[in-house]
């Protein structure tokens, strides 16, 4: 199986990449910048890195990239910079969803896609009645006017829900929803629920990254993993001592 990673080089999708080629997957990556994966990376035999920005990419050079993958993974995030938070693209992860999603149906393959967007806690699954509090509705509206990277959040989910929804001939997906994410140097364990348990604003429970990367990599691989979530925005947790 071969999955196309986008964001390979960040944070959270170099541990997905690493996840995947432990499990004796072939992986195409798209990084912006090579020289910050990892140099084993570099040698392995089923890793193919593609030097480019994804939105950069034209209709056709995505289709070609995407094409004979069984799935397709986005670990697509804003920098935490002023630039990041507030410059262009500003729909960053919206923008590439959509695009990978149309090149996925312009290859027309015989068998269905696997699409994981890794979103965010604070996200809301609106096929779903999540309480929220007043509070936290106002901290969200807020975070929606000041920092555009939630709307993009929001916007890129939204789309696998409402343009891919759940019937969708040639894709199916899933929206992963960390919270407070962490690095940690090893796989711990962590729980994973269809909304979540705790406040992302007020009482964020905590995710390590490589604990993101290992969940992504099972849906991506186990058939009964994928299964119990695809067209679901699950939350993952790392589990409490």
């Amino acid at each position: 199986m071969t999955t196309l990673v986008v964001g390979a080089s960040g944070a959270t999708g170099r541990l997905l990449v690493q996840q995947l080629l432990s499990r004796g997957q072939s992986v195409k990556a798209i990084v912006r910048s090579p020289d910050k994966l990892p140099e084993s990376f570099m040698n392995h035999g089923n890793l193919s890195v593609i030097h480019a920005s994804v939105l950069s990419l034209n209709n056709s050079e995505m289709a070609e990239h995407v094409k004979g993958c069984a799935a397709v993974a986005s670990c697509l995030g804003h920098n935490l910079s002023v630039k990041g938070i507030l410059g262009s693209p500003r729909r960053l992860v919206a923008d590439a969803t959509r695009r990978l999603c149309d090149a996925i149906k312009a290859n027309k393959s015989e068998e269905r896609t696997k699409f994981v967007l890794m979103n965010t806690a604070g996200n809301s699954n609106r096929d779903l009645d999540e309480r929220v509090s007043f509070g936290q509705r106002y901290a969200v509206g807020l975070l929606r006017l000041l920092l555009p990277p939630h709307v993009d959040n929001e916007k890129a989910a939204g789309y696998l829900r409402t343009r891919i929804d759940q019937n969708d001939g040639a894709i199916e997906w899933v929206a992963v929803r960390p919270d407070n994410l962490v690095n940690e140097g090893e796989v711990t364990e962590y729980e994973v629920h269809p909304s979540p348990i705790r406040s992302a604003i007020f009482d964020a429970g905590v995710t390590s990254r490589i604990n993101v990367g290992h969940f992504i990599a099972a849906l991506i691989t186990d058939d009964e993993t994928w299964n119990k979530w695809k067209g679901q925005m699950p939350v993952i947790y790392n589990k409490a001592p």
